[in-house]
């Protein structure tokens, strides 16, 4: 007689067999390949055996002074090795990294910093000032450099006790709110080990191809793919920041699964590659991103240079590269049409205001579950009960399906800029204008860019003319990364805004006026 299966109860020690972590798969990795070289740059290389060491010795260095599971480490410096390194050490330990964005004004930082309660920060040496005049709570600091090194080097290097599971926090990555106040997204052990499935198998990428790190380490864009190409077995390259000469030194010495170029770097990309005598691919599978802020002529050229198709795809920080990882744009083609194509390993909906699922060709907010998908805003309860209603993360991105059921991306929900692949809300913008008590009203709307793809540009009533744009402008410089300042600002009547019934400004009205 069968016996029914809701009569077994999987023991814990055999679910607990099911279950691995980033630190584990790294630690399994190092074990079988430990001569391979896991991390370069243009000045050291660290094989797997090496990095390995240096991570527990970081880790059991933090754990001595405190760090335990679940608490936060904020991390604020350029590219560089330690970026992977104190991942991999908070992961050994339980530990989340919260990556912090070296862009931001003081306040915004300070906001980052405080929302996740560090217990320790590492710094870079020349970033120190940064901290200087925040208001952060008790926390040890710790240097990058000769400090560092030191701790290191007298720390033991054996395995540290493994005490993570899958659900555990890994990283906070921020990301700009409708609140004007950036959201920590909590990225767990289980989504970065998924992420790193879809990226292999959805892309074809090899664990011998090699991933050039050049984008920060705070963005997805470097922290998932170069966790995901090191638990795959491959090795990073390390860039501190866009450098065309020292991406293309890559691109001839290493195969490359994907070359990561974002809107704002492909036509540089591609004039420093023609003044390149030497340039020669040695194999690069996938190239690009962000297609749809990109030139259809660019997108060709690159791609004939590099031999390489552009990705054409959708995700987020929030859901890693799903929910559209699969589709692609040919050698050469100029696109006329730029549809996604779903990737595996995730579900999604396109849903109305009321989460009814919408009939194709109908605009639909995209709703998406599947392994990748984060576990919820840092201290964000509302936010994560509005966005993951009914057990499904709401991505705020309109699409339409289509009838060969490809997906074209439609507008944002919630009104968002993207310049130079930095996503910027208005919010953010308008909250820094009306601190000026002279400003009747303002609003921020996106503008085309041929080089960013998109940037902001602001409009705004004043109820005093001594209020000039140097003085915004002014204003924006002190509380304001560079990417979010808006590259104009235009003055107009307050009853010239045009507004909804329920009284909202109409951005895409004001759009219009600009491209009048």
């Amino acid at each position: 007689m069968t016996q029914n299966n809701t009569d077994f109860i999987p023991p814990a020690v055999a679910l607990a067999a099911g279950q691995t972590t980033i630190g584990g798969l790294f630690r399994a990795r190092a074990n079988v390949q430990p001569d391979v070289i896991a991390l370069q740059t243009a000045d050291m290389t660290l094989t797997f055996a090496a990095l390995n060491d240096r991570a527990n010795r970081l880790a059991n260095a933090l754990g001595n002074i405190g760090l335990r599971h679940g608490d936060r480490v904020a991390f604020l410096a350029g590219n560089c090795p330690a970026c992977v390194e104190v991942q991999l050490a908070a992961a050994k330990l339980g530990a989340i990294t919260a990556m912090q964005n070296w862009r931001l004004a003081g306040p915004e930082l300070e906001h980052c910093i405080n929302l996740t309660s560090p217990k320790i920060i590492i710094v870079q040496e020349d970033m120190v000032d940064k901290l200087d005049g925040l208001q952060l709570a008790d926390h040890q600091r710790i240097v990058l450099g000769s400090t560092y090194e030191a701790m290191l080097a007298s720390a033991d290097a054996t395995e540290p006790t493994f005490i993570a599971e899958p659900e555990d926090g890994l990283v906070i990555l921020y990301t700009s709110g409708t609140t004007g106040l950036p959201k920590g997204a909590l990225i767990s052990h289980r989504a970065m080990i998924a992420r790193s499935a879809v990226f292999g198998s959805e892309l074809g990428i090899r664990p011998d191809e090699a991933y050039v790190a050049w984008a920060p380490f705070f963005h997805m864009i470097s922290t998932d793919t170069a966790l995901s190409t090191l638990v795959r077995g491959g090795k990073v390259i390390i860039i501190d920041g866009f450098d065309a000469d020292q991406i293309i030194d890559a691109v001839i010495s290493d195969r490359i699964g994907w070359l990561a170029l974002i809107p704002g770097m492909v036509e540089p990309m591609i004039d420093a590659i023609k003044a390149r005598s030497d340039f020669a691919v040695k194999g690069v599978r996938y190239c690009g991103a962000m297609a749809d802020l990109v030139s259809p002529h660019h997108i060709a050229e690159i791609t004939t240079l590099l031999q390489a198709p552009f990705r054409n795809t959708f995700g987020a920080t929030e859901t890693g590269s799903s929910p559209a990882s699969r589709g692609t744009i040919a050698i050469g083609d100029i696109p006329d049409r730029l549809s996604k194509h779903q990737n595996a390993g995730c579900e999604i909906r396109l849903v109305d205001a009321d989460d009814n699922d919408v009939a194709d060709g109908e605009p639909g907010e995209l709703a998406i579950r599947g392994p990748t998908v984060f576990s919820g805003y840092w201290r964000a309860d509302e936010t994560n009960e509005h966005d993951f209603r009914g057990g499904w993360f709401h991505m705020g991105d309109v699409f339409r399906r289509n009838r060969d059921h490809t997906l074209d991306f439609v507008d944002r929900a919630k009104y968002m800029i993207k310049t130079g692949g930095e996503n910027v809300y208005p919010a953010e913008i308008e909250r820094v204008i009306f601190t000026d008590q002279r400003v009747a009203d303002a609003a921020v709307v996106r503008v085309k860019d041929e080089r960013w793809g998109e940037a902001p540009v602001a409009f705004v009533a004043r109820n005093d003319p001594s209020l000039t744009e140097d003085i915004l402008m002014d204003l924006c410089r002190s509380n304001l990364a560079g990417y979010k300042r808006p590259r104009e600002i235009h003055f107009i009547a307050f009853d010239d805004f045009p507004r909804s019934t329920s009284g909202k400004i109409q951005r895409h009205s004001l759009e219009a006026r600009l491209a009048d």
